[in-house]
This record gives C-alpha cells, sequence and structure tokens, in this order.
C-alpha cells in the first residue's frame, strides 16, 4: 500500500512581510499597549509642565497663616470682676473686654475733686478780698491826695498873707521911724507877721501827716500784691491737684480695658475674681479680617519675587479651595537673624546653608477664613 507523504508547506517570500505587518498592527492595537503609550504621552507632558512651572513659580510648603497676635495687659493693680468676652468670642474695636475693680481709684478721684473745690473756694474768697481792698485803697488814696493838695494851697496862700504882712511890717518900721505911726501900730503888724509864721509852720506840720497818710494808703497796695501771691499759689495747687485727678482718671479708665481692633479672642490667661498685677497678661487677640500668609523663600530664589506678584495658595484645612494672594512684602533680613540662639561658628569649621527670606503675602478675598497658624502651600508666579 502506497502511502503518499505530502512535503511540509513553507511560506514564500511574498507572504511573510505582510504577516509580519500585520502581527505588529494588532500588538499596537492592543489596550494595554495603547494605555501604556497614554500613560506615557501623560508622563512626559506632566514632566514638561512642572519643569515649566519650576522654571516660571517658586513653591514652598512650609509657609504658614499669621497675624498680629496683640496681648492685653493690665496697667493697674486690682481684682478682675468681669470678663464678658470668652475665648473665640469676635469683639469690635473698642468693646469692653475686661473690668477691674475700680472703686478705691473713683475714691481717689472724688477726694482730689473736693481738694480742688476747696481750694477754690478759697481763691474766690482772696478775688473778692482783693476787689474789696482795692477799693478802699483806691478811695484812700483818691482823699488823702486831695487831703495833700488842699494843704498845698493852704500853705501857698498863707505864704503869699506873709510876704504880704512883711511888707507891711516893713513899712510900719519906717512910718514908726518918721513918727508917722505909734508903736502899737508897729507890733500890730509884727503880730500879724508871727501870726502868719505859726499858721504856716501848723499848715506844714499838717501836709507832711497827710503825705503820711497817704503813703500808708499807698502801702495798701502793696497788701494787694500779696494778695495776688496768694492767689497765684492757690493757682498752681488747683493745677496740680487737677493734674493729679486726671492721672487718677486715667487710672480709672486703665481698669476697663477694651479692645484696640476689630478682634477675636485667642486665649484668656485668668478668670473673673483672680487679683492681677500692672504688667501681668490677661488676654491675646487678633484682627481676623488681617490675616496674612508668610512664606519663607530661599535666598537662592528670592531674588525673583517682586511685589505685587500673584501667588496661589492652598490651604491644609481647606482641600480643593484655591486662595488667591499678591506678594505685599519682602524681608529686609533672613529669617537667621531673628533666632533665639546664636549660631556661632568657633571651631572653624564652615558649612554653607541655605537662609530664608520672610514674604509677606495678602490674600484677596478669601472663601474661607483663615487662623493664624494655618500650614499652607504657596505657588508664586514670577512670570
Amino acid at each position: 500500500m502506497d502511502q503518499t507523504v505530502n512535503p511540509p508547506v513553507i511560506a514564500t517570500a511574498q507572504s511573510q512581510p505582510g504577516w509580519a505587518r500585520s502581527h505588529r498592527r494588532q500588538f499596537f492595537l492592543r489596550p494595554r499597549v495603547i494605555a501604556i503609550a497614554i500613560g506615557l504621552l501623560l508622563a512626559v507632558a506632566f514632566g514638561a509642565y512642572e519643569t515649566y512651572l519650576r522654571f516660571t513659580h517658586i513653591y514652598e510648603y512650609d509657609a504658614r497663616a499669621t497675624a498680629d497676635i496683640v496681648t492685653i495687659s493690665s496697667r493697674a493693680d486690682g481684682w478682675v470682676v468681669e470678663m464678658p468676652a470668652l475665648e473665640g468670642v469676635r469683639v469690635k474695636g473698642g468693646d469692653t473686654v475686661v473690668r477691674i475693680d475700680d472703686r478705691i481709684a473713683r475714691l481717689r478721684v472724688d477726694s482730689l475733686k473736693a481738694q480742688i473745690e476747696g481750694i477754690r473756694a478759697e481763691r474766690t474768697r482772696l478775688k473778692a478780698e482783693r476787689t474789696f481792698s482795692r477799693e478802699q485803697v483806691e478811695t484812700s488814696i483818691k482823699t488823702r491826695t486831695s487831703g495833700v493838695a488842699v494843704r498845698d494851697k493852704a500853705r501857698e496862700a498863707l505864704q503869699s498873707d506873709l510876704d504880704f504882712a512883711k511888707l507891711e511890717l516893713d513899712r510900719a518900721r519906717k512910718l514908726f521911724a518918721t513918727k508917722v505911726i505909734n508903736e502899737r501900730q508897729l507890733q500890730s503888724a509884727q503880730s500879724a507877721v508871727t501870726k502868719l509864721e505859726v499858721q504856716i509852720l501848723q499848715m506844714e506840720a499838717e501836709h507832711q501827716q497827710a503825705e503820711g497818710s497817704l503813703d500808708e494808703a499807698r502801702a495798701g497796695e502793696e497788701r494787694l500784691k500779696v494778695i495776688d501771691a496768694q492767689i497765684e499759689a492757690l493757682t498752681h495747687q488747683v493745677a496740680n491737684l487737677a493734674a493729679q485727678m486726671h492721672q487718677q482718671q486715667v487710672d480709672v479708665e486703665d481698669r476697663t480695658i477694651k479692645s484696640p481692633v476689630p478682634a477675636v479672642i485667642d486665649r484668656t490667661f485668668v478668670l473673673p475674681g483672680e487679683y492681677v498685677a500692672a504688667g501681668q497678661r490677661i488676654l491675646m487677640l487678633h484682627n481676623p479680617d488681617e490675616v496674612w500668609v508668610e512664606a519663607n523663600i530661599k535666598e537662592t530664589q528670592v531674588g525673583q519675587v517682586k511685589l505685587g506678584q500673584t501667588v496661589h495658595v492652598t490651604v491644609d484645612a481647606y482641600p480643593g479651595v484655591k486662595f488667591t494672594g499678591k506678594v505685599t512684602r519682602i524681608g529686609s533680613a533672613t529669617t537667621a537673624r531673628f533666632a533665639l540662639l546664636p549660631t556661632p561658628n568657633p571651631s572653624g569649621n564652615f558649612t554653607k546653608i541655605t537662609q530664608r527670606v520672610p514674604v509677606k503675602i495678602d490674600i484677596v478675598d478669601p472663601p474661607r477664613p483663615l487662623t493664624p497658624g494655618m500650614m499652607v502651600e504657596v505657588e508664586i508666579d514670577v512670570r
């Protein structure tokens, strides 16, 4: 029995390339290969984009939200009687946050007021006395000046009469020598002269007495000067006591502590009923509307940062919420200059460490409230 053996079929050179192309096409069209290719393209695109961002943006992942934390302290000793605002409560600017017992301080103010009123009453009395004394002095001076003037005129009149009487006496002597008049007439003329001389001496004495009285009246003006000095001294006492009273009123006002700005109370350190000393801190607060971000940028990158540049901020507390800010301040010193512990190099071994410069970033229309201390990530656009 004949058995026919078929020879093996060998592919020709013309049919093999078509099969290979079909096989490769099927390989590249496989979903797994397509997914790998797309992944590679995305990775390349992402890498190129990240490389672009690294040249056009500065990233800082260790940034924090911050604000001016105001520490409220007491300027006076006393017992805390009231704390209207507790931790977490928002207050307006000027709202009372702490009250300290002010009864003794108010009593001191009242005592100073009473002293001032007493001194003012004494000053009023002295002013009235001065007015009365001035009127008396002016009247006395006027009257005695008139008396001196009258006596001057009277003395002048007597002096004229004396001069005339002396002329008559001389004429009588001549007439007596010629036997025209008798001795009695001569004695009468002599008596008239003597009488007038006595009157003039008496008038001079009265004139001197009137001048003495006038000087005595004028001495009353010195008494007015003494009263003026007393009034001036009392005025200074009133001013001194008024200054003490104002100082005491400031002490009273200091016992009612008010918030300097619209703020939220962060922490309280005392409770009502506790005794506080001057300078002791009572609470801490900050203005929630003035919270910014502070990022410490490397000194090798801070040269690219400019005021007004746009900053994209991501807050760890609000995932997916985008915050936008602006660079408003670039620090003038590195953070190392403000370190509490200096870093000397006594050994002489030097290792260069990249320093960081603080940059302030103000948030524009924040969609969510920021709390000081929150961790944030910043992306500064330096294009």
